[in-house]
């Protein structure tokens, strides 16, 4: 309480209701190739619908990545993904009505950062993200000089840009209410996005973006305030183009010589109009070419460049990271890079198509062993021992596709059916989805071999399907912490306490804070306790582990020590025949 010179009453408050929070233990994390979708930047995906509508459907060269993020949205409805290509992807271009230089542009930052070249082969409009996909799209603009050309003609003596331009915009563009009020005038456009070659909307020729009345004048503003600059609607609202270089607009016009470029501020401005002689029909743009998908796959280092999108645990939020068709240089820093250093996260790989898929008889245990010694030892870390054949619907195939995906989507549907203390493994929590089969059955001496590995198999159970048998961590000592349910339950206690233990900084270490701390910790875990996460616990935190010298330092000790629950592994029944003259009770335990 302040000190008061005078008398009065002086109300205060302290909020003493501060509590372990809930964190989430289902945000999955992939990073892969694509053929279409915003380059390094992460992009929640809820849906395999939505998968598809963002980054596209799977081709021969990204089903694997794409299968591998698709089929951990059969368990789950919360990924983050992130695209990533090789250096010679580039995006789609046009220019005005000719052929546009190549460029490549990864995502709306990437853009915000590039300057288009003035030459005479700039592009006027981008393909908005690399791959040969932005190739199959047509963007044309007009304003109100081509307009004016061609409303008055029969709709047999239009062109076919004239046609779909007349057919999806209800009036001519001129002069904006914004432009117009400044004393400019001319600055109305419209332009159409068309998919066609049908690789979007599946339609040869459908329009998939109408922008109209978009202005272009770098500071006009729409009637509820936001940019109705060209530029900045379609990169603010198109999903599949961005402007280039704008003087492109209106290079070619012949004017009176106090017109302004696209691009100039409003107030006082007469704009160009399209009116160049090379442009009869006085539209601009046309087909976009020249877009490539690049190199596949992916090489390591650029898989890496990808998954480090994922490795501030400060920025980015992740609980199950899904390693894909990684080879052991990329597993490997998922798991003792990412995964280790964030420590709340769990990376889960798969051996190398070669060893499991179409491999040599005999060779896959030895082989899946030896990659995963190589990776090294990690309670952060899981795998499997086979990759699936699976139905890809959207090419009419049967592939091979890693099981990571499928893994770390069990885990995360036994978070919403259980908690993530239970083991994702087994008949109840452990049936894989849409499988064919395994690449290769593993007999019940591979399945040993394996699992004394720290490497979890899937086997095939007549009458229940295909099964993740096991429930191991890639640790290779023994200890707690080699089971996939014990590691998870201590990222939970870690994560969660770890941000209530933040109200802490600041305060005094005295009896008080350290009571607080133990009276917000303590019923978190008794709630944990309830729903079987644990067999017993106990919180400590006085003066026996904040000594003088803890004081000193400006340090907090809270000492946690936790029983976890274990998963069963081993089931023995014994089955003992008796005399029919002898009592159970003799002979019973």
């Amino acid at each position: 309480m302040p000190f008061q010179v005078s008398p009065g009453v002086v109300v205060t408050e302290r909020d003493l209701t501060t509590v372990v929070p809930n964190v989430s233990t289902s945000i999955g994390a992939f990073a892969g190739a694509f053929q279409w979708g915003p380059v390094l930047q992460r992009v929640r995906i809820e849906s395999e619908n939505e998968l598809v509508q963002t980054f596209g459907e799977p081709t021969a060269d990204t089903a694997e990545y794409f299968w591998s993020a698709a089929n951990y949205l059969a368990y789950s409805n919360n990924l983050l993904v992130v695209r990533n290509t090789e250096a010679n992807a580039i995006n789609a271009v046009v220019g005005d009505d000719n052929a546009g230089d190549a460029v490549k542009v990864n995502n709306t930052d990437d853009f915000d950062g590039t300057t288009f070249s003035t030459t005479a082969t700039a592009p006027l409009f981008v393909a908005k993200y690399p791959g040969a996909r932005g190739s199959s799209l047509k963007a044309i603009a007009v304003d109100s000089a081509g307009w004016a050309s061609f409303s008055g003609l029969a709709d047999n003596a239009r062109t076919p840009d004239q046609k779909l331009l007349f057919a999806n915009f209800d009036r001519a563009p001129g002069t904006s209410t914004d432009v117009a009020a400044s004393g400019g005038s001319n600055d109305e456009m419209h332009i159409l996005v068309i998919d066609e070659n049908g690789l979007f909307s599946g339609v040869a020729g459908e329009i998939l973006e109408a922008h109209a009345f978009v202005s272009k004048a770098s500071d006009a503003k729409k009637i509820d305030g936001s940019s109705n600059y060209v530029k900045n609607v379609l990169r603010n609202e198109s999903l599949y183009i961005w402007l280039g270089q704008i003087l492109k607009i209106t290079e070619s016009t012949t004017d009176s010589g106090s017109e302004v470029d696209a691009g100039s501020l409003k107030a006082g401005n007469t704009f160009k109009l399209i009116n160049a002689a090379a442009d009869a029909d006085k539209i601009i743009g046309g087909s976009l070419a020249g877009g490539s998908d690049g190199t596949y796959p992916l090489t390591p280092a650029k898989e890496q460049i990808a998954y480090n999108m994922f490795a501030d645990a400060e920025t980015v939020d992740i609980s199950l990271l899904i390693g894909g068709p990684a080879l052991q240089a990329t597993a490997q820093h998922l798991v003792l890079t990412i995964a280790e250093n964030r420590k709340d996260c769990i990376a889960f790989v798969s051996p190398t198509k070669a060893s499991v898929v179409n491999a040599a008889v005999d060779s896959q245990t030895a082989s899946i062993v030896s990659q995963k010694n190589a990776i090294g030892s990690s309670s952060y870390g899981v795998m499997d021992n086979a990759w699936k054949y699976q139905y890809d619907r959207y090419r009419d195939v049967f592939i091979n596709v890693p099981m990571n995906g499928d893994i770390a989507g069990l885990c995360a549907r036994t978070d919403f059916t259980n908690d993530a203390w239970f083991s994702p493994a087994g008949l109840n929590r452990g049936v894989i989805k849409n499988i064919v089969r395994p690449s290769w059955d593993a007999s019940q001496g591979d399945r040993d071999e394996l699992y004394k590995g720290g490497i979890n198999p899937i086997t095939t159970q007549l009458g229940a399907g295909n099964i993740l048998f096991g429930d191991k961590t890639m640790l290779a000592v023994p200890s707690a912490f080699d089971r996939i349910n014990v590691r998870r339950l201590f990222i939970v206690l870690e994560k969660a306490i770890a941000i209530a233990a933040k109200a802490m900084l600041f305060e005094f270490n005295d009896e008080f804070t350290r009571s607080q701390f133990v009276n917000i910790v303590t019923p978190f875990l008794r709630e944990v306790q309830g729903r079987r996460g644990l067999t017993d616990f106990k919180v400590v935190c006085d003066s026996s582990n904040n000594t003088g010298q803890v004081i000193d330092t400006n340090n907090f000790v809270g000492d946690i020590y936790i029983k976890p629950n274990r998963s069963i592994n081993f089931i023995q029944l014994n089955f003992i025949a008796a005399r029919s003259d002898v009592s159970f009770s003799e002979i019973g335990g």
